[in-house]
């Protein structure tokens, strides 16, 4: 079967987007343009071999983590100042270069935290409400069109970029074995949403 490539619309960016770090719009553009190309590229191999596509096969919050993981890899290589966190599930993901001992540092201040949801708006759970620049990529997959051949590549719908504070969150409710998390509130959420940098 013929897979199909995603192509990011580079008209959709927000010329009038606040961009902290040195950011540019580019650099977004091209690091979604990168996970858009791993996944024709390895859905091409799969779809050779009869197998699903790497969209179908992994679990939402898997889906989530990988994503994050990619597109902090591909800011951070981009990026002019921004650096991957060496720390292992140090916050933020992207950190300002030169600031911390060997770019690695456990709960940092100067950066950016990266986040991916299926939640059109950019809602999305982190493990707790801090000071931060928060990143957040909103993607859809098609897990519904049949035949399953036909499905649309997945596609970063939304891309969000806000500098939040613990006021923004609220905490939310969790059992005895849940992990606590928190999530912006009404205001914080929409603090989050003027500073858009990409919308379909």
């Amino acid at each position: 079967m013929d897979i199909l490539r995603n192509i990011i619309d580079a008209t959709k960016f927000n010329m009038d987007a606040h961009l902290p770090y040195e950011l540019r719009l580019k650099d977004f553009e091209i690091a979604m343009q990168d996970i858009y190309d791993f996944f024709y590229d390895v859905n091409s191999h799969l779809a050779k071999k009869g197998l699903q596509r790497l969209d179908d096969m992994l679990r939402p919050a898997i889906m989530s983590g990988v994503l994050s993981d990619m597109l902090t890899a591909s800011m951070a290589k981009h990026s002019r100042v921004l650096k991957e966190n060496q720390y292992p599930n140090g916050h933020p993901d992207l950190i300002v270069q030169g600031i911390y001992q060997k770019n690695s540092v456990k709960s940092g201040t100067e950066g950016i935290e990266i986040k991916t949801t299926r939640k059109s708006g950019g809602a999305v759970d982190t493990h707790g409400a801090r000071d931060q620049w928060m990143c957040v990529f909103v993607y859809e997959v098609d897990a519904k069109s049949e035949p399953a051949n036909d499905r649309k590549p997945m596609t970063f719908s939304e891309v969000y970029l806000g500098k939040v504070t613990v006021e923004d969150f609220r905490k939310n409710p969790r059992g005895e074995l849940g992990t606590r998390t928190a999530t912006l509130h009404r205001d914080g959420i929409k603090k989050l949403r003027e500073n858009w940098i990409y919308r379909l």
